[in-house]
């Protein structure tokens, strides 16, 4: 069984920062991408990054460029994403996603999820 555990969410005020970490446990899976999204109230979930762990290649949502930076610790079995300069509409659950093909915004293509971590952003 493959385990995708978030952690670092919580709320905090327009302009913030908060780091998400996504730990992978359980038995051996090689998996060539990972991924963040995200669910608000009421809405569908939404891509809003990728790495792939040979490479480091990277693929962002527009509306995250250059305030979020995804990234990777290979020997840990971990990847972060790093939130800056956060807004009210970055409110949502967070979820991490790994897939054993490579980097791909669509939800259906990824294999495990985590259970989500909720990101609150409010004045």
């Amino acid at each position: 069984q493959v385990q995708l555990v978030e952690s670092g969410g919580g709320l905090v005020q327009p302009g913030a920062s908060l780091r998400l970490s996504c730990a992978v446990s359980g038995r051996t899976f090689f998996s060539a991408a990972m991924g963040w999204f995200r669910q608000a109230p009421g809405k569908e979930r939404e891509f809003v990054t990728a790495i792939s762990i040979i490479g480091g290649i990277t693929k962002y949502t527009d509306s995250v460029k250059g305030r979020f930076t995804i990234s990777r610790d290979n020997a840990r079995n971990t990847v972060y994403l790093q939130m800056n300069a956060l807004k009210p509409e970055d409110t949502a659950i967070y979820y991490c996603a790994a897939r054993r093909a490579g980097l791909s915004s669509l939800a259906d293509e990824y294999d495990y999820w985590g259970q989500g971590t909720q990101v609150t952003v409010s004045s």
